[in-house]
């Protein structure tokens, strides 16, 4: 029986040397039963303020909390540790760097549902877990479902994204079963997970809101630069390489 663990990380920060201090979770069983995890844990990283400033925790917080491989949510996540289960998680590649990190070597089978969303829900001018909420209008929802596992939903925390993150799947699972009816849809939505988004328009920067192909074909120097240069994601570089290619 295939189990689904939905999860999340709050960090120290988002640069090398950062690492866990906070898992939420939810895994789920093919019956539908949940079991809840919401941890935090310590670190000898110390927090940078940035990071205080999205999650709200602080130093005094984590004293006495457990090392993040020795919580609940660590142990479970190594038990289910097989390529029958799936790891669940929003912009997976952070909250997988992060593990990483703690010496997790990973055999699940991967869902981004932020990679997800960008290939099921191109027309939605953003991805974030957040504006997701709001505008698949979630929120109305949402507290029904925490209630259900004794969750308290707050915004950049843990818990509480991973419980938004679990009615998205839902909605990403429906939408599979709309677009692709011969495929099935959680199968579905690892191959779109492996699979690079192409940006239509750009969301940031110089051409901001501007079409990607049409930029191509008026100004393909800067768009050299930016891959040259810049940082960017996977999507990004993959979307260049094709329009300057063509």
């Amino acid at each position: 029986m295939a189990y689904y663990v939905l999860f999340d990380t709050e960090t120290t920060g988002n640069q090398e040397d950062d690492k866990v201090i906070q898992f939420g979770a939810m895994i789920v069983d093919k019956s539908g039963k949940v079991e809840a995890f919401d941890e935090l844990c310590s670190s000898s990283v110390a927090i940078k303020l940035e990071a205080m400033e999205v999650h709200n925790i602080t130093p005094d917080l984590l004293i006495g909390k457990p090392k993040a491989v020795e919580t609940n949510f660590y142990k479970k996540l190594e038990e289910l540790n097989s390529n029958e289960n799936y790891l669940i998680a929003h912009n997976i590649s952070f909250d997988m760097g992060m593990i990483k990190k703690e010496g997790f070597v990973n055999n699940y089978q991967l869902i981004d549902t932020l990679r997800c969303a960008k290939h099921l829900f191109p027309e939605l001018p953003y991805h974030r877990l957040q504006y997701i909420r709001y505008a698949l209008e979630l929120y109305k929802i949402e507290e029904i479902e925490a209630a259900k596992h004794n969750i308290t939903i707050k915004a950049h925390d843990a818990i509480g994204d991973v419980l938004v993150m679990k009615l998205f799947l839902t909605k990403l699972v429906g939408k599979c079963r709309e677009l692709y009816p011969d495929y099935n849809p959680i199968e579905k939505l690892v191959d779109l997970t492996k699979t690079p988004v192409f940006i239509q328009t750009f969301k940031f920067g110089k051409y901001k809101g501007k079409d990607v192909e049409t930029v191509a074909k008026e100004d393909a120097s800067y768009l050299n630069w930016m891959r040259s240069n810049m940082e960017l994601d996977e999507d990004l570089k993959y979307t260049l390489d094709k329009v300057l290619k063509a």
